[in-house]
């Protein structure tokens, strides 16, 4: 098991299966084509990481976010909805778009999703798709 400690954006305990990608995880392309339907798979076909893999109630492992400013508030309509990872895990610093849909979600509508970032480049080398890890409050992750 190894433990790695970053900081915390929205603290909560909390243990999941990991999703991983290294490429920028686009919101509006992941949820867009789903979010009417409530399907709580990624449909970015521009992300072979996490393409047609659910992504909803999973530990999301990743960079970043990227894409238009919309990005924010499809996260917090994904969460909403019970469609949106359970925590979002960053190797490095929280981008704008997924602060802003992840306070957003947490704010608005009492929907938490999880988060913690600078986690270090060696988190994404530690973690893989399937792989359990336990996040704690304190901003620290335990992979199992």
């Amino acid at each position: 098991m190894r433990t790695f400690t970053g900081r915390v954006i929205t603290a909560g305990s909390t243990r999941g299966e990991c999703v991983v990608t290294r490429r920028g995880f686009n919101t509006l392309a992941t949820y867009f084509a789903g979010i009417a339907a409530a399907d709580p798979v990624c449909h970015d076909q521009n992300n072979p990481d996490l393409y047609r893999k659910q992504i909803g109630g999973k530990v999301l492992c990743l960079t970043q976010s990227i894409g238009s400013t919309t990005g924010g508030m499809i996260l917090q309509c994904a969460a909403k909805l019970g469609i949106a990872p359970s925590a979002m895990l960053y190797s490095g610093h929280i981008d704008s778009i997924s602060a802003a849909g992840i306070l957003l979600a947490d704010i608005w509508d009492g929907n938490r999703i999880v988060a913690v970032d600078q986690l270090g480049e060696d988190f994404l080398d530690a973690v893989r798709d399937g792989v359990e890890v336990e996040i704690r409050s304190d901003g620290s992750v335990l992979v199992h």
